[in-house]
Order: structure tokens, then sequence, then C-alpha cells
């Protein structure tokens, strides 16, 4: 008994770090991370893993109570946001695809505010959230964090320091975000354009006609037919982005 006593400060210790690493990184990856997960379940999926995770830390000595193992709390963190954070990038691609889509197609208007978490989001953007987090689950995309939450004690122990560069290279990724979910709504933009161009014609051949309305609702089917194709390639681009950002996770962990 008094064995057991005495190793369990050092048990408490080799627990705690890949329990900081676990729980930032589900606070910033995607589904697990969202409001609509309680805290409560967040910290007990946390510890549940970090318990699995004790095999793969490195052990090192530490004092529980120093300056030391306040920083290394803090490293463990952030190594474990940005790990969380890179995952999300692709989920962030799809809402603001989303967000550009319902807003040529006149739909921006239509909000819908979530009662769990008290946000607000337009619907294109909540119908391919929840086609990602289907996409996300049917590709194990659970056990794929796990898998770099375990590679990473590998390649960053505890107390080895943060790498800026795999820092720098997440940060420069947030663009990419931008330019990908644009690139992904070129579609529906043009064809918005076309439209609206042709109803400019028209406007000009007869401006009896109140192509004001006319237009709007014209506008919004012509939206929702490309939106119908445009969803049909949507989970094989998730796949895709994942797959980018495991090769930058796996470069920086390289």
């Amino acid at each position: 008994m008094e064995a057991v006593i005495q190793q369990l400060p050092s048990l408490l210790t080799s627990l705690w770090w890949p329990f900081c690493r676990v729980l930032a990184m589900f606070s910033a990856a995607p589904v697990v991370g969202e409001n609509m997960v309680p805290i409560s379940v967040r910290v007990l999926l946390s510890l549940a893993f970090a318990v699995v995770l004790m095999p793969v830390v490195t052990p090192v000595e530490i004092e529980p109570l120093s300056l030391h193992a306040l920083v290394a709390t803090a490293e463990q963190a952030l190594i474990g946001f940005c790990i969380g954070l890179a995952f999300h990038l692709t989920v962030a691609i799809v809402m603001v695809l989303g967000f550009i889509v319902s807003s040529q197609m006149g739909l921006s208007m239509a909000v819908m505010n979530d009662p769990m978490s008290g946000a607000s989001s337009d619907v294109v953007s909540a119908l391919l959230y929840i086609l990602c987090i289907f996409v996300f689950f049917s590709i194990d995309g659970h056990l794929v964090l796990a898998g770099v939450v375990g590679a990473s004690f590998q390649a960053w122990p505890v107390g080895g320091g943060v790498d800026l560069l795999t820092l720098q290279r997440v940060a420069y990724n947030v663009a990419w975000v931008f330019s990908a979910a644009l690139l992904l709504a070129v579609p529906v933009i043009f064809s918005a354009l076309v439209v609206q161009i042709g109803f400019g014609f028209l406007n000009r051949v007869a401006p009896a006609l109140n192509l004001f309305a006319l237009g709007f609702s014209v506008v919004t089917l012509f939206g929702l037919f490309m939106l119908a194709h445009l969803v049909r390639t949507v989970p094989e681009h998730y796949i895709r982005l994942t797959g980018r950002v495991l090769d930058m996770l796996r470069a920086g962990m390289g």
C-alpha cells in the first residue's frame, strides 16, 4: 500500500500531460469542440483518452508545483489546440462555402437560431455542417484524431518545447480556408452572375416587367439547382482537404 501511495504522484503527473493536450485538442476539434457537446462530456472523453495514451507518453521528471510544470502545461495546451484547429479548418471551409452560397442565392436572410448553443447560422451552412458531421464519422475522424494525438507525443514530447514552424504553418492555412471555400463556390457565384446579367438585359428590353420580384425567385431556384449538384461533391472535397491537413501535420511531426 505504501508503495502505491509513493507512486501515486508520478502516475498523476503522467496522466496530467496527455489530459491537458487532449482536452485542448477536443476544445478546438470539429464536432466534439462545438457548444452542443457539454464540457463535462468533453472532460470525461479527454480523461479516457489520457488513460489510453499514458503508455505512449515519455515519462519526464517535472516538479508538479513549479514554474516549469506551469510552462509545460501551457505547452501541452498549445500543441493540442493547434492539432484541433488544423482539423477544424476543413469544417470552416464548408461553413464559409455555405455562407457564400446562401448570400448568392438570397437565402442569407433565412437564419436559424440553435437553442442549445445560442448561435445562429444560415440554413445552407447548417445543412452542409450536418453533412460534414456524417462524413467525419464515416471516415473514422475520431480515430484519426486519436492517432494524431498519440503520434504527437513522439514528435513533440512533454517538455521538448513548441515547434514554431508548425504553428506558423497552421496560421498560414487560415488564408487557405477562404481561398478553398471561394473555389468551391465559384460555380454558384458564376451561375448567379449569369442570371443577374440576363435579367439586366431583359430589363432593358421590357422595362414594364417587375424584374426585382421575378429575378429574386429565379436566382433562388437556379441557386438551389446548382447547390444540388454541388452537395454531391462536398464529401469528396472534405476528404481531400482532410488528407491535406494530415499531410501538413505529418510534415510538422517529421
